[in-house]
């Protein structure tokens, strides 16, 4: 027996509820199912399943695990067809849970990512269809299936739509925070310490714990990450060695202390400063263009120099200055000495070439 919706384009019918296939879905905290099977039991089924001809749930997923508890072989289903490509599933799951539980945050995320990734494939695919029926074309000839259009979407960057599909609002930095979370997480570029941390980041967003908050540990994590690998890298000058060092060493001990947007802030900040560094270290080791050479000043200027300089080091006390100074400026000592001492055994070096050579 079924029933024809002409308004719709729905076909109801009874079906096989083992003939029913769910796929992948979005939802994975679906509620108190027992409760929701007791309604069933009492009161039937409010709304029917939707399914497309194929058998592929649409609409549903908690009423068919409910159907599924209380035993039932089968249901009354809505057939929808006209679903024909992921967008439109996309589009109708989205739809059907908008009106029932809410989504986590993680399911938002996950539903949000893939709403802009196939939205933005659907606004490629109608433009190149304009181009192709601007030239008197089949803009489908290349075998493309055909994508329902999406209903209301609205204007503005793909970014914009999926968040308004997804939470009936524009605002999309949640989601996108989520999502890069999940990407580290997942990364196996990204140090252990980074995957970690998103992970467990990602386990407290799925508690209920706020989500910028932990995007930002984890950005700061990443800067940590990075100071670390200097710290440990042979080819780096000792100063730039230490002041990672000192710097990591300095922020794991903050890190329960301040706030997570400060801790991301002086993290990455620490991080720009010793990058710098090696930048200029870098510029003064290659070899420089040659109208880029710097000027060569006569050895009375450097005789000069170094007198001024005699006994400056009595004037300052080295726990003092070790207590004043920020890593920046600590760096930037360490950078002249280290070069100075490079400087003193090249001139060492000459010097002993023409002592044997007299």
């Amino acid at each position: 027996m079924s029933e024809t919706d002409s308004r719709s384009g729905h076909i109801e019918l009874e079906w096989s509820l083992d003939a029913i296939r769910t796929g992948y879905r979005h939802r994975q905290e679906q509620g108190d199912i027992p409760a929701l099977a007791e309604s069933i039991r009492r009161q039937g089924f409010l709304h029917p399943l939707t399914i497309t001809p194929e058998g592929l749930l649409i609409c549903g997923g908690r009423r068919y695990l409910a159907a599924k508890y209380l035993g039932l072989k089968t249901v009354n289903v809505w057939v929808r067809s006209g679903i024909s490509d992921k967008l439109s599933l996309l589009l109708a799951e989205q739809d059907e849970n908008q009106l029932r539980l809410d989504y986590t945050e993680l399911e938002k995320a996950a539903l949000y990512r893939e709403l802009r990734a196939e939205l933005a494939a659907d606004a490629a695919r109608r433009q190149e269809a304009s181009r192709f029926t601007a030239r008197g074309q089949n803009p489908r000839s290349d075998g493309q299936a055909e994508s329902a259009p999406p209903s209301e979407v609205g204007t503005g960057g793909t970014r914009e739509q999926a968040a308004l599909l997804v939470s009936g609002k524009k605002a999309y930095s949640k989601m996108e925070q989520i999502s890069r979370l999940q990407e580290l997480a997942a990364d196996p570029a990204e140090p252990a310490s980074v995957r970690e941390r998103a992970a467990e980041e990602l386990t407290g967003i799925g508690t209920g714990g706020s989500v910028s908050p932990a995007y930002r540990r984890v950005q700061a994590e990443r800067s940590l990450a990075e100071l670390e690998r200097l710290a440990g890298d042979d080819t780096e000058p000792a100063g730039v060695r230490d002041a990672a060092a000192h710097a990591v060493a300095r922020l794991r001990g903050t890190q329960g202390s301040i706030r997570a947007a400060e801790l991301e802030k002086i993290a990455a900040d620490t991080l720009a400063r010793v990058k710098k560094a090696t930048k200029r270290r870098s510029t003064r080791t290659s070899p420089a263009p040659v109208d880029g050479v710097p000027a060569r000043y006569p050895a009375r200027v450097f005789v000069a120099t170094i007198e001024d300089l005699s006994g400056f080091t009595t004037h300052f006390d080295p726990a003092e200055l070790a207590a004043a100074l920020d890593d920046h400026q600590w760096l930037q000592f360490e950078e002249l000495l280290a070069a100075l001492t490079e400087f003193a055994e090249q001139g060492r070096s000459v010097r002993g070439r023409q002592l044997i050579a007299l």
